[in-house]
């Protein structure tokens, strides 16, 4: 760690009112505080050391930290059977695998859905079957499976279709399947309902029913149940023997598929999730998918990928095919064994990609002018919906509002029938995803889902205003005391010049980070901004300078028309500031050099 660094003390690091600084009130309107650690945590630990602090306040057990600081399978792997039906789930395909049925997976049109669709069909290629990939178009047939899709697939002469990342809700769906001479598997970890859909096996840790063991998993993403799903096969077909004369699939060749849809998904990087991530980024550097290593190419990162981009480089151009182009896009790169088809199909992901950002860019327009202004601007749920607005990039704008707004957001794209699509996205301490599910079963949507942190649903144009007094009701309390908890939390205070490569390396240490595991924060300074402009999307681009004459690179992303920006770009030389944020390498140039991804200021003169 570097040496101007400086670490919480641990009076300060206990709860109470103390702000880091003295700043009790940023320039965006938060207090600045240490990220908490309870006493007893720090006794004996050596807390000059950087990594230990970062899991420590992050929640690692001090006992366990060892486990923490390189998170591997072995050291969080469950046993598969803690989960209820996934024996049951694991016979019936390895029961197929034997008599070499057909079958179908069916997934959702995200990353999550994508990763997970191409998981299973990978596992099954190696064990001799030539399984269907089925994903839906989102405009045409929506989220997750529908009546005629799981005909479809039994008339096409399935016996076994296996759902991913869906399936949770489509009691209509199923029930069709069962008319037909087809088991189906689902595999999901949306919330569920007090009532299950009929299948063969419902695999989902979120099912009401399920006890502690398996409960304790529900923050995994469907992809990463989907690669226990795939131990348990193994495990089932090496108890019959087959293995005894062939290979067996090596599973965790499949862990960067794995990490891509944990990280994409936003689901918590805690636990059995930072594993997979860990491990996955590692068979990731080895370019050993070929749609994988295509699209890392076109994504132009020119390194082995990190989890940031996972969720900013790779995701989103996975997700393009199902949001502006063909669906299947995704899955098709995952399971591509062509290096020229992997290398157009990357290609066409990363130009949809680019499509996708203009079409977003128009929607966003509109939805903050609708969400910032009239008779519902105050409301703690923003609801808002528009005529034309392409289903695809709702998702994108709702996190985009919702960061912009600090409350949850739903973003409805009705079109010209009186139907609407929404998708949302919330805060943390606020459960959107079970909101929606009462407002479903209240009888004010047509479907509806997901979890905590983000939802889908679809919605007559005539009850929206309905679904947002709903949801206003139901999350207001909730929504007020996340507010009344904000506050920016740090990890450590630097000097200008702290903000190096050796602090950045020494951070990163402690990750992967993701939701559930944030990202390390520091203040740096005082410092005087010499020079800032607008670049790019209204990025503030700046130079500070440190009172010994030191001098720190920073950005802060879509801030210009904030106070943020403001503030950077008034200041002037002759104003001393705190600045708050990332600390990160910025590896465009020929020799990759430490900046600040500022998040939030303070004027240090006032607090003199």
């Amino acid at each position: 760690m570097s040496a101007s660094a400086a670490l919480p003390d641990p009076a300060s690091s206990a709860p109470g009112p103390s702000c880091v600084l003295g700043v009790d009130r940023s320039v965006l309107g938060q207090p600045w505080r240490w990220r908490a650690l309870a006493a007893d945590a720090r006794d004996g630990l050596g807390m000059d050391d950087l990594v230990t602090q970062l899991l420590l306040s992050r929640g690692c057990p001090p006992d366990a930290l060892e486990r923490h600081r390189v998170p591997s399978l072995r050291g969080f792997m469950p046993d598969p059977s803690v989960f209820r039906d996934m024996d049951r789930a694991a016979a019936r395909l390895a029961d197929a695998v034997d008599r070499q049925e057909a079958v179908a997976v069916f997934g959702d049109y995200d990353v999550d859905g994508a990763t997970s669709t191409a998981l299973l069909v990978l596992v099954l290629r190696q064990l001799g079957l030539s399984p269907r990939a089925y994903i839906p178009d989102r405009l045409s047939e929506g989220y997750g499976p529908t009546a005629a899709a799981m005909r479809r697939l039994a008339d096409e002469g399935a016996s076994l279709i296996v759902t991913v990342d869906c399936g949770a809700q489509a009691h209509e769906a199923l029930a069709a399947a069962r008319d037909h001479p087809v088991d189906v598997l689902v595999v999901d970890h949306h919330k569920c309902s007090a009532s299950l859909p009929h299948a063969h096996a419902l695999v989902n840790p979120n099912r009401l029913d399920q006890d502690a063991a398996g409960a304790e998993h529900g923050h995994l993403a469907a992809v990463g149940m989907c690669f226990l799903l795939g131990a348990a096969l193994l495990r089932e077909l090496r108890a019959r023997g087959r293995f005894a004369d062939r290979a067996e699939p090596r599973l965790l060749d499949l862990l960067d598929l794995v990490a891509l849809g944990t990280v994409a998904d936003v689901a918590q990087l805690r636990g059995l999730n930072r594993a997979f991530v860990t491990q996955g980024l590692k068979v990731m550097a080895r370019g050993g998918n070929t749609g994988l290593a295509a699209l890392v190419e076109a994504s132009r990162l020119g390194r082995a990928p990190g989890a940031a981009d996972l969720g900013f480089a790779l995701g989103p151009r996975i997700n393009a095919g199902g949001r502006v182009g063909r669906s299947d896009l995704g899955v098709r790169l995952l399971t591509a064994a062509c290096p020229d088809e992997a290398r157009e199909l990357a290609a066409e992901l990363d130009r949809l990609n680019g499509e996708r950002r203009l079409i977003e860019g128009h929607v966003q327009e509109a939805a903050e002018a609708l969400a910032m202004v009239g008779a519902d601007a105050g409301r703690r749920v923003a609801v808002v919906a528009g005529q034309g607005w392409h289903p695809g990039v709702i998702g994108i704008v709702a996190g985009r509002l919702k960061e912009k707004l600090n409350r949850p957001a739903l973003v409805i794209a009705l079109d010209e029938v009186g139907m609407g699509k929404g998708s949302g996205r919330s805060v943390p301490g606020v459960d959107l995803g079970g909101a929606v599910l009462a407002a479903r079963e209240a009888g004010l949507l047509v479907a509806g889902g997901g979890h905590a942190m983000a939802a889908g649903l679809t919605v007559a144009s005539g009850g929206v205003a309905a679904l947002a007094d709903f949801l206003e009701d139901r999350l207001a309390a909730a929504v007020d005391r996340a507010a009344e908890g904000r506050a920016l939390l740090l990890d450590a205070v630097v000097a200008p010049r702290g903000v190096s490569r050796s602090l950045v390396d020494a951070m990163e240490a402690g990750g992967p980070y993701g939701a559930g595991w944030p990202a390390p924060r520091v203040a740096a300074g005082p410092v005087r901004i010499v020079r800032a402009d607008v670049v790019g999307r209204g990025h503030v681009r700046c130079t500070a300078m440190g009172d010994d004459g030191s001098r720190l690179k920073a950005v802060a992303f879509r801030a210009a028309d904030t106070p943020l920006g403001q503030a950077l770009m008034g200041a002037g030389p002759n104003r001393r500031l705190w600045l708050a944020g990332r600390a990160k390498l910025d590896d465009w140039g020929a020799k990759p050099a430490a900046e600040l991804h500022v998040e939030d200021a303070a004027w240090a003169d006032r607090l003199a």
